[in-house]
């Protein structure tokens, strides 16, 4: 196990009807604030209402930026930035999923920031100070309601980038699994991949001994394996709805990755899909890592044993090691096609025409990628061939 350090200090406010309380805990911060959302969907579900209610009831002042898009962008972020300067602005709710609280966060850490907030994205500078952030949380699926990371898109410099730091934990994070009973299917799927992908980062690690880890990560994983089949077929399914929100938060606010090496090359590679292409985040996700898994699985052959064995139920009895792990990432990348994601480039439109050597690139500019093995050029190139 190795040395670490673990902190988060998000309060975490779950369950039924808790969306009323927004307006009370964004009061013990500020009474003046940036509403900020994507498009119509909390509209049509009647949770925008129930923020506005709370807000007025509360006495908050609050100036809305909606719009917020999958990926988020620069933009978008410089507005809000802009909002909060001219309004003297101090806290911000975010009422979203991932992309409305990355948003947020790069937000938040801009205000008081000189310079421009992108320098923090590409490693120029670290923030020192941000202004408050509150979550209202209606996607279950990046974990950004309670990590230390901000991803932001660059459309302008063709990048996807993110960056860490305890300031962009926000104050708390409200969490009703009844906000997600409207997700559609694919959507549903895809925030269970991106979940299960935070968690397989951490789990793929050149770390020899993490025990605890191991099984708190193989554990979760199952959960949502067998939760998100529920939910397809109930999606209103309230008790399988709740572990979906939970995990999605459990997976990436640190406490998988306690004594561990993570990963991080998959998403990176995903990134790439994302910026040029505009592939939803847990759609790229699904089709790079079984690719990934294919491509480095020989490296460590007994942990993807051990994944097939503990997460996949395979056998362990019937073929050697190297079999075993293979069937297990089989069995992962079935489970992605019956929820219906896509597992290869080409099910998102992406042929041998694309230009993997200048993706490879454009990731490797601050070196070689990954941990649990270093990824080069030629590495990378062919796990997008593997990927079509």
């Amino acid at each position: 196990m190795e040395n670490f350090r673990f902190y988060n200090s998000v309060e975490i406010i779950f369950g039924k009807g808790t969306e009323n309380l927004a307006g009370k805990e964004v009061k013990r911060y500020s009474d003046k604030i940036l509403l900020h959302y994507g498009g119509t969907s909390i509209k049509k579900i009647g949770l925008y209402e129930k923020i506005i209610k709370s807000l007025r009831d509360a006495g908050v002042t609050f100036y809305e930026l909606a719009g917020v898009q999958p990926n988020p962008v620069l933009d978008m972020v410089n507005k809000g930035i802009n909002i909060c300067r001219e309004n003297n602005i101090n806290f911000i709710l975010a009422v979203g999923g991932g992309s409305v609280i990355d948003s947020a966060k790069a937000i938040s850490v801009g205000v008081p920031y000189d310079g421009d907030v992108w320098d923090f994205f590409m490693g120029k500078s670290k923030p020192s100070t941000a202004i408050g952030i509150g979550v209202v949380l209606t996607v279950p699926a990046a974990g950004s309601e309670s990590s230390t990371v901000s991803v932001i898109s660059n459309k302008d410099a063709l990048l996807k980038k993110g960056f860490h730091s305890n300031l962009l934990l926000p104050r708390f994070a409200i969490l009703n699994p009844e906000v997600s009973f409207t997700i559609d299917p694919f959507q549903t799927a895809c925030g269970a991949a991106d979940t299960i992908s935070h968690i397989l980062e951490r789990y793929f690690t050149p770390t020899p001994k993490a025990d605890l880890t191991d099984r708190l990560c193989e554990g979760a994983i199952r959960s949502i394996i067998d939760n998100v089949y529920i939910v397809l077929k109930n999606p209103e399914d309230f008790d399988a709805r709740a572990e979906l929100m939970w995990a999605s938060t459990i997976a990436h606010n640190g406490i998988l990755g306690t004594g561990r090496i993570e990963d991080w090359a998959s998403h990176k590679l995903a990134h790439e899909l994302s910026i040029l292409y505009g592939t939803i985040h847990g759609a790229a996700l699904s089709v790079i890592f079984p690719a990934w898994m294919k491509y480095v699985c020989r490296h460590n052959i007994r942990r993807f044993f051990q994944f097939a064995v503990r997460v996949w139920g395979v056998d362990p009895c019937f073929g050697t090691e190297e079999e075993i792990a293979l069937k297990g990432i089989g069995k992962f990348e079935q489970f992605l096609k019956d929820i219906g994601l896509p597992t290869r480039l080409k099910d998102l439109n992406i042929g041998k025409d694309a230009d993997f050597a200048q993706m490879a690139a454009k990731e490797l500019q601050w070196g070689p990628i990954g941990n649990f093995i270093k990824l080069n050029k030629d590495d990378i190139v062919n796990i997008y061939k593997i990927a079509l």
